[in-house]
């Protein structure tokens, strides 16, 4: 194999796909990039047996062939050359190394055997559809951070998507919970997937496809199965596993009786929550909410260090309340909403809350209060 490429097309590639290779591994060829080159495109493939991503870049091929070398020394020698340079990719005959040239600098790289790279079999796909990236980045970004990072809840450790009919249409949802609370956000249901099996998509994936759908103008292909899903961003091609598990009936958590309406204005309700937690000696540590007629009192006590307190005014007509929440779910719920003022519907210190955002109709947030 002997390639030559632009540093940043590499780069870039590179990108997309090293990250996916665990750092720590213990087979040696799930910490390399499978590299194939051909026609006038190198491609470059990483998995680590539950998620793979790979991506074609433009490349003059004067040797076709492949080989997988370190993802994370070649992604690091590549970083380090210089801007705009040329790179030179060069298999020795017998394949056991790989050369990277660029200008005066060479690299020798220990290569494994293309024959040794696993492949993720994809298997058919059920359903395929097509969404902005806009939208679909949307439904990742406003549900991801309530997804659960306690392993032994599985079924729980990724975003729920399915289509669900409300108003008599149909919407695709994407919902996440770890238990204390709950996000979930919609968009109309693209042609295509009508009738798909609710999947869970796993955490890691989550985190990599809302790094790739930054490019507001790319249409993002998704095919889907009951274990698998695979999505095509311009040159980018994701597949992963999907979390062999059953969502819980998220709908039953979702209070429907809560009459008790505040209405605050966002930034100003984050930025007093982000103060008077400073006392607490743990951001999980609840702050309390006194709620009367036209304002709103933050407070937080912590026996080793003082108390804290702000007032603020607020949109309030009903009976007084009194409710605890974490400071640090608080603030991850405000920095989802994209409206000037929040809107809490409430019922008792011992309900669930529900927060919309007064910008998004179709972004709802759920939150289990603590005992202050």
């Amino acid at each position: 194999m002997r390639v030559i490429l632009e540093r940043s097309n590499l780069l870039k590639s590179l990108n997309h796909v090293h990250r996916v290779v665990e750092r720590r591994n213990t087979i040696p060829i799930l910490s390399n990039v499978l590299l194939s080159a051909e026609g006038a495109s190198l491609e470059m493939k990483a998995t680590d047996l539950d998620l793979e991503v790979t991506e074609a870049t433009p490349a003059k091929v004067e040797r076709g062939g492949a080989t997988t070398v370190p993802a994370h020394l070649l992604y690091d020698i590549v970083r380090k050359l210089a801007d705009g340079a040329e790179v030179m990719l060069k298999t020795d005959e017998d394949g056991n190394a790989m050369t990277v040239t660029s200008g005066r600098s060479s690299f020798r790289l220990q290569c494994l055997p293309q024959s040794d790279f696993p492949e993720l079999s994809a298997g058919s796909f059920s359903h395929i559809f097509r969404l902005d990236s806009v939208a679909l980045k949307g439904l990742i970004e406003k549900t991801q951070f309530a997804i659960s990072t306690e392993e032994t809840r599985y079924y729980l450790n990724g975003i729920f998507l399915h289509t669900h009919e409300a108003g008599g249409k149909l919407k695709l949802r994407s919902v996440a919970t770890d238990g204390h609370r709950l996000a979930r956000a919609e968009i109309d249901a693209p042609a295509g997937s009508e009738g798909m099996p609710g999947i869970i998509i796993p955490r890691k994936t989550v985190s990599e496809l809302q790094k790739l759908v930054d490019d507001p103008d790319v249409a993002v292909t998704t095919e889907l199965s009951d274990t698998k899903i695979r999505f095509t961003i311009g040159s980018v091609i994701l597949t992963s596993k999907l979390i062999d598990g059953t969502f819980p009936d998220y709908q039953r958590v979702i209070p429907t009786g809560n009459d008790k309406k505040l209405i605050i204005d966002r930034q100003s309700f984050a930025a007093a929550v982000d103060r008077v937690s400073t006392i607490s000696s743990e951001r999980g540590r609840a702050v309390k909410l006194s709620i009367n007629e036209g304002q709103l009192t933050l407070a937080v006590n912590n026996p080793d260090s003082g108390s804290a307190t702000e007032e603020l005014a607020a949109d309030y007509t009903s009976d007084p309340i009194e409710i605890g929440f974490n400071a640090k779910y608080l603030l991850d719920v405000a920095a989802q909403l994209t409206g000037s003022e929040a809107k809490f519907m409430l019922a008792d210190a011992g309900s669930p809350t529900l927060i919309h955002d007064m910008a998004d109709e179709t972004a709802l947030y759920v939150l289990m209060p603590m005992r202050v």
